[in-house]
């Protein structure tokens, strides 16, 4: 690969627009794939700096270059490279015409709310973005992996986000392979990550508790304030609303695969009131649990 050059440049970081996925202001699904030309043909090869909080994205440039801005830095690239976008970070960019490669966007509770806990296997990739040469064995089993992604995400079965979520988990898992041969990660960034993934491990345990954050914070012995501001560093989103999310996505989860009754499902998950139940699912998915059942069965 030929060297690449990082060029320094501050912009006025004001307001960005904040997309589930760039040019889309609705959720996206847990888990999405899609070729670099599918969406940046339509801007012109141009993609404007913006964000996706709680949605972390790689950028798997196969053919082709691209300029990448990634906060106050411009990066100039040629494949084959992957670059990774942490949630919260502005991000923009311009391809030659033609590049080739795939974009993937990952929610984070894809990472996280999983009964292994393995979520610190991506530790490398998720404390700052980076820019990871492609070497060829990696690369084909990357490519393989993402090609089955389309796949599956172009003829959906059963089982499909089950599916796409495991062949996610694996493409970031060679990745981070991939980083660990490359360079050890900062100790600093390292240390950050730690405490993010106790936090989302006690998250996993005491979700359906009803705690305060103030309660994960003890746990953790820091104050909330350090971990809001860690959280919204790493993920985008504060403390509380990483816990809603996580309660939330288990009450899809339910509503997806269990027979159970939706009073029965707001008890499991510590809600006192089905009605308030229904609303905070409303507020969070944009349809009652009822509504949303009948959309999962069609």
């Amino acid at each position: 690969m030929d060297e690449v050059i990082d060029s320094l440049y501050f912009f006025d970081m004001d307001i960005f627009p904040r997309f589930a996925l760039y040019g889309e202001q609705t959720p996206a699904e847990a888990v999405h794939v899609e070729l670099i030309e599918t969406r940046s043909r339509l801007h012109d090869w141009h993609i404007g700096r913006h964000t996706h909080p709680g949605l972390f994205q790689v950028l798997f440039l196969l053919k082709g270059s691209v300029r990448a801005v990634i906060e106050e830095a411009v990066w100039e690239r040629k494949g084959p490279v992957a670059i990774t976008v942490h949630p919260s970070v502005v991000h923009g960019f311009d391809f030659a015409e033609g590049a080739q490669g795939y974009v993937l966007t990952v929610d984070q509770n894809v990472l996280f709310a999983t009964p292994d806990h393995h979520g610190e296997l991506f530790a490398p990739l998720f404390v700052e973005p980076l820019s990871l040469a492609l070497a060829r064995q990696p690369r084909a089993r990357i490519e393989a992996l993402l090609k089955n992604m389309v796949e599956e995400a172009a003829w959906p079965q059963q089982g499909n986000a089950l599916m796409l979520e495991w062949l996610a988990r694996s493409v970031l898992l060679l990745l981070a392979r991939t980083h660990a041969e490359q360079r050890a990660a900062s100790g600093s960034g390292h240390g950050e990550f730690r405490l993010f993934a106790a936090f989302r491990a006690a998250v996993e345990q005491h979700y359906k508790d009803g705690v305060p954050v103030a309660h994960y914070a003890d746990l953790l012995r820091v104050t909330p304030v350090r971990l809001n501001r860690l959280c919204l560093k790493l993920a985008g989103k504060s403390a509380f609303d990483i816990v809603q999310d996580r309660l939330m996505l288990e009450a899809c989860r339910k509503l997806t695969y269990a027979p159970s009754s939706v009073a029965s499902i707001a008890y499991e998950l510590g809600f006192q009131d089905p009605a308030y139940f229904s609303r905070a699912f409303k507020r969070h998915a944009g349809v009652t649990p009822k509504e949303y059942r009948e959309r999962r069965q069609k």
